[in-house]
């Protein structure tokens, strides 16, 4: 599978539009569109950028080899959703608050 299909199927994995794909990175809409067509030129900083935002694996992503996510964003996932499901329903709803502040802020910084 070429690059452009594995950009594509990262997104689709995601649940993302191309535009909330591309605001995460920092880049057009439209150039995103041509990087999944095979269009536009995917450059090191997509690549990278795609791997920090998303936890994908760099290799992944530039040759298609090992596994999508990397195995460390898998263990702080799980580490995680095991603190979340030991806190009591109280606790679980400020967490999800504190967590959604700390995504705003962080979009809110990327603009």
């Amino acid at each position: 599978m070429p690059i452009n299909e594995r950009i594509k199927q990262v997104r689709q994995t995601l649940d993302l539009t191309q535009g909330k794909f591309a605001e995460r990175i920092a880049i057009s809409t439209s150039y995103l569109a041509g990087m999944e067509l095979g269009d536009k030129k995917v450059n090191d900083r997509a690549i990278r950028l795609i791997s920090m935002e998303f936890g994908v694996s760099e290799n992944w992503l530039r040759t298609g080899n090992g596994l999508m996510y990397d195995e460390a964003s898998k263990v702080n996932a799980a580490k995680v959703i095991s603190l979340f499901n030991s806190l009591s329903p109280r606790y679980q709803k400020c967490a999800l608050t504190q967590m959604n502040a700390l995504a705003d802020l962080q979009s809110i910084n990327k603009e």
